[in-house]
């Protein structure tokens, strides 16, 4: 390839990658694959990002560099033929409570712009439509009333109030005003006119008495303006019309409702804003909710925080139901819905709700540019499979892939040309049915005159790729190197590549020879919470149980919402301890359904999360799951740390003793540079070993404890294969796929399907009780077919222990080795909510409108008329007979 073709990469060494040279071809989608570990962040984020955005933030001012974040030159000899770099990435998700699905696309923006241009106020109070009118307009209206009609020009200057009103009255007189109406009655304002202080009274002066006749014209016209403007200047802003003594006309310069006496702000996309205190509903300053008691408040610490983080509680506003906006604001419609409103649909019914959005001429031409925006930004993100969300859902509560692909969204309603777009895995979250739309997405971006780079072990992305990148052969330092290269077909048919293997199918991922049976189960009655409608089903105990379904069918909300909580809340009392729970008749505080039965058959749930095991860089694998412990009480035991006296506490980097004081144990010194982002140095002192000299003098097979803490998972097998307590936690972190990572890597480094693989090694290793059930969110996340494999194996581990197993995932082998399935559907959002289909395998292929059946007939799938298996079909070595599937679907 030319350099104007390609970008050209020499010397790449981050990490484990072993000095690679390579091209990518420009303005192509290109897909880098391999095992997990095998080197693909490392270089399309860690190198070619990294360097794209190094050179980039170069560029700028010293005063515009202060406020980014400094970026070291990657460990790469050269790159030519960069683009200005864009990453899309999964662990970018805004956690801020003010961002929505709205304000992160811009969809948000837009709205406000168009209430405050075509926007049409009511009343709070009344419901009455608010007009602001000009003398002018005031006049065309009079004018436009039945002809002949008698008219009498009014100025209210009294309205429903108490009072005497004599100084008023004697005023008006002065004035020259002859006749008022008083409480719908006319009176001479030259007689002697007494009223009821007590009462409620209506002053109107009569300004002008006229017909309306259309050969006076433009004489009646100017007569019309004039007693208009005399009118106004006596109450302010009100002109009162009283047509042939039976029809009463009330009309204002200002936004203001005549009959409540309510006026109202100058419409603005100020007004609109829940980030504005002009917009912002006082009550709960925009936020739409108010805290009260967390029901963490009653929870043991050793559930973990990632429960707590989901289900802190607060209450709706009662101010303004949640809408954050205030009730000026939420008055203002347009197709007879306000902003709050609007935001509440899902974006497919937002979307129909702008295509068929009727308005008068003039609105239509003030609206034509906003609507084109709105309108587009919503098909983008139809576009990416994420119809389902609603605008106003918080960007705090979306997943990584559901955050990825909204930003992924906005990146085409920006309409650049010439950038290099560098995403991670932006198929997570997403059904099989939905993946075809996001590729359709990436192509769109990529036809733009794009560079699209992806991480991605997704089959059909890698093959609908322009170029493929397989990384490998293995992970960490058995990485690091390109295996193969090329178009989809020719990485298919080499036999070195261990995708290609996979990808042709002389490789598959094994199913159960039999499936297991149940006895017992667990039962969800009526669950109701978000989109599921009165949801029944029975959750096999003691089997692998997969739960499925397009995006947004309510998934999560089945089993995170209404299962796990209710689990939760009714296994742990408010001090932490176990209850015991021989009859689910006496359950109590379900959360979001009717009834759970079958829950004295588990003593233990455990959600195992892709939340980080640890927010500072301090947290890492060793000291989570517990090996840390057992390898500072070995070196503890040698013999130069008994002859110094050295316990288990002096190889603990977070007290003192035996870390380096220099950088507190933390391998690292923070510089101070004012104006410019602070920098992390290498501590001089221990040299970013984290510990004292005394300390790392104590060695185990040529090793000190800083040394061990650098060794990756299989090497640490190696190094205490004769300590049968950390061989077993080692054997474990393995057994998930993780042997690639560094005991001592910072937690705040390992991606969410490695935090959570982690957790998983964890409870893997403990003592299993027979009566635990699992529950796992996505764990294929970042797996490669052969990782896919051994996460299967620990499953099975699991189930075969007589513990139940239930996992949300879309993965096509995973759904094939489930002992039962559980199909949500028919669609996202308020179009899903229900069962559609459940049971074994070949139950839910027999489901015609099941997506999920449909999916898997269409990887290939076959039932065999005597056999209760069901066995995968050979792929073929083309690329075109996933277009054709594709198509066809």
């Amino acid at each position: 390839m030319s350099d104007q073709s390609s970008i050209t990469i020499k010397g790449a060494r981050a990490h484990n990658l072993k000095n690679i040279n390579v091209a990518l071809p420009r303005d192509q989608l290109v897909v880098i694959t391999g095992p997990s570990g095998s080197g693909k962040s490392s270089l399309a984020f860690d190198t070619v990002y990294a360097e794209g955005q190094r050179r980039y933030v170069e560029s700028l001012s010293a005063y515009a560099r202060q406020f980014l974040e400094r970026m070291d030159k990657p460990e790469v000899d050269s790159i030519e033929g960069l683009s200005p770099a864009i990453s899309i990435e999964q662990k970018t998700a805004s956690r801020n409570p003010r961002s929505t699905v709205g304000t992160v696309t811009e969809i948000y923006d837009y709205l406000r712009l168009l209430f405050a241009h075509i926007g049409q106020p009511f009343c709070f109070r009344c419901s009455q439509k608010i007009t602001a009118q000009t003398i002018q307009q005031m006049v065309d209206s009079v004018m436009a009333l039945p002809q002949n009609s008698q008219c009498l020009v009014l100025a209210p200057i009294v309205r429903r109030r108490k009072g005497e009103y004599r100084k008023e009255l004697i005023e008006m007189r002065r004035q020259g005003f002859v006749r008022a109406r008083i409480d719908g009655v006319l009176h001479d304002l030259g007689n002697d006119i007494v009223l009821d202080k007590k009462k409620m009274h209506t002053i109107e002066v009569v300004v002008d008495r006229l017909v309306l006749k259309s050969d006076h014209g433009d004489r009646l016209r100017h007569r019309l303006s004039d007693s208009m403007e005399i009118a106004k200047n006596l109450t302010g802003d009100l002109v009162g019309i009283c047509l042939d003594n039976t029809t009463d006309l009330l009309f204002s310069e200002t936004l203001a409702c005549v009959k409540c006496q309510v006026s109202y702000p100058e419409l603005s996309s100020r007004l609109f804003s829940f980030n504005s205190p002009y917009g912002a509903c006082s009550a709960c300053d925009g936020l739409g909710l108010t805290p009260t008691s967390a029901i963490t408040a009653e929870l043991p610490d050793d559930l973990g925080a990632a429960y707590g983080r989901r289900y802190d509680e607060f209450l709706q506003c009662q101010t303004c139901s949640g809408s954050r906006l205030k009730l000026e604001s939420l008055s203002v419609r347009i197709g007879g819905y306000n902003i709050a409103e609007i935001c509440h649909l899902s974006v497919r019914d937002a979307e129909s709700f702008f295509a068929q959005l009727d308005l008068k001429e003039r609105e239509a031409v003030i609206a034509r540019s906003i609507l084109k925006e709105i309108r587009d930004r919503l098909g983008f993100l139809i576009n990416v499979g994420l119809d389902y969300l609603t605008l106003d859902r918080a960007a705090a509560t979306l997943s990584g892939g559901e955050s990825q692909r909204i930003r992924l969204a906005t990146q085409i309603g920006s309409r650049l040309v010439g950038v290099l777009y560098i995403l991670d895995e932006p198929s997570i979250g997403l059904h099989h049915r939905d993946n075809r739309r996001l590729l359709a997405t990436l192509r769109e971006l990529q036809e733009l005159g794009n560079t699209v780079v992806v991480v991605e072990h997704d089959a059909d992305t890698i093959r609908t790729a322009d170029y493929v990148l397989d990384m490998g052969p293995g992970a960490g330092v058995h990485g690091g190197t390109i295996v193969a290269s090329g178009t989809p077909h020719e990485i298919m048919d080499n036999a070195s590549s261990l995708t290609g293997r996979y990808l042709c199918g002389d490789n598959a991922i094994s199913l159960p020879v039999r499936k297991r049976q149940a006895t017992r189960f667990l039962t969800v009655e009526g669950a109701f919470t978000h989109n599921l409608k009165d949801v029944t089903t029975h959750i096999p105990l003691g089997l692998f149980t997969c739960v499925t379904g397009v995006s947004g069918s309510g998934k999560s909300s089945l089993i995170f919402d209404v299962l796990y909580r209710s689990l939760i809340q009714t296994l742990y009392r408010r001090d932490g301890k176990r209850k015991v729970v021989k009859s689910s008749r006496k359950l109590q505080r379900l959360a979001g359904c009717r009834a759970l039965s079958g829950i004295e058959h588990i003593d233990k749930v455990i959600n195992i999360t892709q939340d980080p095991i640890g927010r500072t860089p301090r947290s890492n694998p060793a000291t989570y799951t517990g090996l840390f412990t057992y390898i500072r009480e070995f070196f503890a035991q040698l013999p130069d740390s008994r002859m110094r006296g050295y316990r288990a506490g002096r190889y603990s980097f977070n007290v003192k003793g035996g870390r380096c004081e220099a950088c507190r144990g933390g391998g690292l010194i923070t510089i101070e540079m004012h104006f410019l982002p602070d920098i992390f140095v290498k501590c001089e002192v221990c040299d970013g070993h984290r510990y004292n000299r005394e300390t790392l003098d104590v060695r185990h097979q040529g090793r000190n404890i800083a040394d061990v803490l650098n060794l990756t998972v299989e090497e640490a097998i190696e190094s205490f294969q004769h300590l049968p307590l950390i061989r077993r936690k080692l054997e474990t972190l393995r057994d998930v796929g993780l042997g690639y990572i560094r005991l001592g890597q910072s937690a705040t480094t390992l991606s969410g399907g490695e935090a959570q693989r982690v957790k998983l090694s964890r409870e893997l290793s403990k003592r299993p009780t027979g009566r635990t059930i699992y529950i796992l969110d996505e764990p294929t996340t970042g797996l490669h077919f052969v990782d896919i494999q051994k996460l299967l194996d620990v499953l099975d581990r699991l189930v075969s222990a007589g513990n139940s197993v239930v996992v949300i995932e879309h993965n096509l082998d995973i759904i094939r080795h489930a002992d039962h399935i559980i199909d949500l559907g028919p669609e996202g959002g308020d179009r899903g909510g229900e069962v559609i289909a459940t049971g074994r395998l070949e139950e839910i292929l027999e489901i015609k409108h099941s997506h999920t059946g449909h999916a898997l007939l269409q990887s290939g799938i076959s039932i065999h008329p005597h056999h209760s298996t069901t066995e995968p079909a050979r792929k073929q070595r083309s690329t075109s007979c996933l277009q054709d599937s594709l198509t066809s679907y």
